[in-house]
């Protein structure tokens, strides 16, 4: 039962790793999807950017009420914020890692 985790963790590492690369622009070119569809690479890598951002924000928010430039209203709208961010991108990760696991279970 140990093996599906770990092929599931690498399959996780594996793809954390592509999007590392893609952001720091070193990725190759992933073949375009068939007739138009939206490529999964891509769209997760938008998303976990927005996550990214929305962090950077929060931070910048809180650093604004400490120099006294906003309110707490403020910081706990954009915590909020990354917050739920955060929880979606959890469980996206944890979807595709049962979906994974489920693809293993399934006899070949």
């Amino acid at each position: 039962m140990s093996t599906p985790f770990n092929a599931a963790t690498a399959a996780y590492g594996n793809v954390s790793r592509l999007i590392s690369d893609q952001a720091a622009g070193k990725a190759q070119s992933l073949q375009s999807p068939a007739q138009g569809g939206v490529d999964f690479g891509t769209l997760l890598a938008e998303q976990i950017d927005n996550v990214a951002q929305a962090g950077k924000h929060t931070d910048q928010v809180s650093m604004d009420m400490v120099n006294g430039k906003a309110n707490v209203i403020d910081v706990v709208t954009a915590l909020a914020e990354t917050e739920m961010a955060m929880e979606t991108m959890v469980t996206v990760r944890d979807r595709v890692i049962s979906a994974y696991e489920e693809i293993m279970r399934m006899p070949i």
